[in-house]
């Protein structure tokens, strides 16, 4: 008995389950976590072979070769260099033991066997992963406004007569703001920690 209740909380089983976060200090993938930097677990499905964990930083992947061996290939693709998109969420049919939700991270397809009984956390999966696709796609579009916006202003400067040493002095100062300006830009727009979208849809 102790064992099946183990399998089910723990997501033993082929099919996967959704681990709750007094669960989290148990399964593997949390050993990978970096703390260190602030990054912390905000959804976790767990089968016999793999876990993914989502944490407001990067999907962790431990993939696993079968459900009996213990060797595992740890995998992470962080939001911000790995593009998520083709969220779906397959539902069960009658008959049907698990849901299904499939997304792109990166160059990588995900299709991730769920048990039904998991159906109502994986939609809040499903809008968190929506919503992190979305600001992505826009925040891309934002930043390549941002970049054309720069090269309309240099070509425009460029332009302008001046004296040599006017120009010297025009460019170091043009330059200087430039950068700080594309800095300041790229740190609004290329978001690397999506707590704050876990933490609307999660749960909720």
């Amino acid at each position: 008995m102790f064992g099946k209740v183990a399998a089910d909380v723990l997501g033993l089983s082929d099919v996967g389950s959704v681990i709750t976060p007094d669960n989290y200090d148990k399964v593997d993938s949390d050993d990978y976590i970096l703390h260190e930097d602030n990054e912390k677990i905000f959804f976790l499905i767990k089968s016999k072979s793999d876990e993914y964990c989502f944490t407001n930083k990067a999907l962790i992947h431990l993939d696993g070769t079968s459900a009996t061996s213990k060797k595992r290939m740890l995998r992470r693709y962080n939001y911000h260099t790995n593009k998520i998109s083709h969220v779906l969420l397959e539902t069960a049919g009658t008959i049907d033991l698990d849901v299904e939700i499939k997304f792109i991270i990166g160059s990588e397809k995900f299709s991730i066997d769920v048990h039904k009984k998991h159906l109502e956390e994986l939609k809040d999966l499903y809008k968190a992963l929506i919503k992190i696709e979305e600001l992505t796609h826009e925040n891309e579009i934002a930043l390549g406004h941002a970049q054309q916006s720069l090269e309309l202003a240099s070509t425009t400067l460029s332009r302008v007569q001046s004296t040599e040493t006017d120009l010297v002095e025009q460019f170091k100062s043009i330059n200087r703001e430039a950068f700080n300006w594309l800095t300041q830009t790229k740190a609004k727009y290329s978001v690397k920690d999506f707590g704050f979208v876990f933490e609307r849809y999660i749960n909720n």
